[in-house]
């Protein structure tokens, strides 16, 4: 498998990074060349300065689109974790890569607030965080994602399991 962008998306603690990072293992020990785009690192390196307006938080995922379908293009298969809350910007963004996976890391919102170690969402809640994806500005889920992954429910090797079998069902139709 070459020359792909697998895009998780989800609420921030729903498991994009865990999953991410967990199938960059798998790939790398079977050989293949990947690379991570984690929303966070690209926002401190590629994207620094720009702030969480509905039009700086585009311009964020249309950088982290061009640098991963550049790295597509060039054989890598590039797995980009990034809440990228807005339909149609995701959409715009994979409309561009010639191979994608769009990937839904879905968990209640009682879930990943009980995961967040920072207490992010308990001072979005709060009031003290403007502007905090799925509490005070919106999260917009895929409508037909290519794997809709519930982590409540599966554990994470469940969850690389079945984008394992996702990405070979994928290699073959090919």
């Amino acid at each position: 498998m070459s020359g792909l962008v697998v895009w998780f998306t989800g609420l921030s603690g729903a498991g994009k990074s865990t999953l991410a990072t967990a199938l960059e293992a798998r790939l790398k020990a079977s050989g293949q060349q990947v690379e991570l785009l984690d929303g966070d690192a690209v926002r401190e390196h590629l994207s620094k300065g720009l702030g969480f307006s509905r039009e700086d938080r585009d311009s964020n995922i249309r950088r982290i689109g061009f640098v991963a379908n550049l790295l597509a293009k060039h054989g890598v298969t590039v797995l980009v974790s990034a809440i990228s809350p807005y339909r149609d910007t995701r959409s715009e963004v994979l409309a561009q890569a010639s191979r994608k996976l769009e990937v839904f890391v879905d968990a209640p919102l009682e879930t990943v607030k009980e995961r967040d170690v920072k207490g992010l969402y308990a001072k979005a809640l709060r009031g003290e965080i403007p502007h905090f994806t799925g509490v005070s500005d919106p999260y917009e889920p895929p409508l037909s994602p290519d794997v809709h992954l519930r982590t409540d429910l599966l554990s994470i090797e469940e969850c690389v399991e079945r984008l394992l079998e996702t990405l070979d069902e994928r290699e073959v139709a090919a």
